[in-house]
């Protein structure tokens, strides 16, 4: 394991390896084979964050659970700027052009949300234009290490997921109703479910 409080390092970007260094076989699996597809599934991403947007007050957009930690509108636009900015720049060969997320990104709930879709929609048509050979080339990380595009898009999905998570909490912890995930919450997956014993 890498660095736990800072970036991870080039060891931690690389193809997980069993016994005798030999790759994971399901890993294959999981990276995007063409543009397309990964396209398509990136939007189901974005849309499950984007509902989540809605239930969010303007008062507590900028509300944070403790001094010096990001707000619930800092998550969100570091979520659409990183996608747009470091993502899909260095999936294009670039080098990244993120540099911030904060209120003078966007402020307010209205234009916080803009920047959310404006910037994915953005990093859509970067990816979009890239075709389905690219995924296979090699891009170079902020942090100077060299991968698969198709590894650095799925390192895309897990960092959104990840803040995604935060959401949830953050809005969690102000008493937001949220809407749930994959359109059952945990409680009535639980109730419909038969006894295993």
């Amino acid at each position: 394991m890498g660095n736990v409080l800072g970036p991870p390092s080039a060891a931690d970007m690389m193809p997980h390896t069993g016994v005798a260094g030999l790759r994971h076989p399901l890993e294959p699996a999981m990276e995007p084979s063409s543009m397309d597809a990964f396209l398509a599934y990136w939007a189901r991403i974005h849309g499950r964050t984007r509902r989540l947007l809605d239930p969010i007050l303007d008062d507590r957009l900028e509300w944070t659970w403790r001094q010096g930690a990001w707000t619930v509108g800092d998550l969100i636009r570091h979520l659409a700027a990183l996608e747009r900015y470091m993502f899909a720049e260095n999936a294009a060969g670039r080098p990244s052009r993120y540099r911030s997320c904060g209120e003078e990104l966007a402020s307010g709930k209205a234009a916080v949300i803009d920047l959310f879709e404006r910037l994915n929609a953005e990093t859509v048509a970067i990816l979009a234009s890239l075709g389905d050979a690219r995924l296979q080339e090699r891009c170079v990380t902020p942090g100077g290490a060299e991968l698969s595009v198709a590894k650095w898009l799925r390192a895309m999905v897990e960092h959104h997921a990840h803040h995604r998570g935060q959401l949830y909490l953050y809005l969690s912890m102000l008493g937001v109703e949220t809407p749930p995930l994959y359109g059952l919450t945990a409680e009535a997956v639980a109730d419909r479910g038969v006894d295993p014993s």
